[in-house]
């Protein structure tokens, strides 16, 4: 996947919105503050979270390492040209944004319909 077609899977997520922070700093949101998805300054990276259950298999892989700042939150950095697949990326996007959809208070879940 390329830079926007990432960006457009992003915004097709329940509640998501698009953001820029940091100086530019592309950032995919769901109810204005909680982030799931990053993109660098230049569009050559993307950081998003996984589960703690598969944080080390993936920083163990190429071309996956620990975000910077985030990490300690189990947030990986891929670097393009990405180093997965089109499916396996948009599965990880979707649970990333699912593992912060569900820490939402339940009416502001309701209220995003997720």
């Amino acid at each position: 996947m390329n830079v926007e077609q990432v960006a457009t899977y992003c915004l097709a997520l329940p509640g998501a919105r698009e953001d820029y922070k940091w100086g530019g700093v592309r950032v995919f949101s769901i109810a204005d503050t909680k982030m799931f998805a990053v993109m660098g300054l230049a569009g050559d990276d993307l950081s998003f979270k996984v589960g703690p259950e598969l944080f080390l298999g993936y920083v163990d892989r190429p071309g996956v390492r620990p975000a910077p700042y985030l990490a300690r939150a189990h947030w990986i950095t891929l670097t393009y040209p990405l180093a997965m697949g089109d499916a396996e990326l948009t599965d990880l996007l979707t649970r990333s944004h699912q593992q912060v959809a569900a820490k939402l208070p339940k009416w502001r879940q309701a209220a995003l319909k997720l």
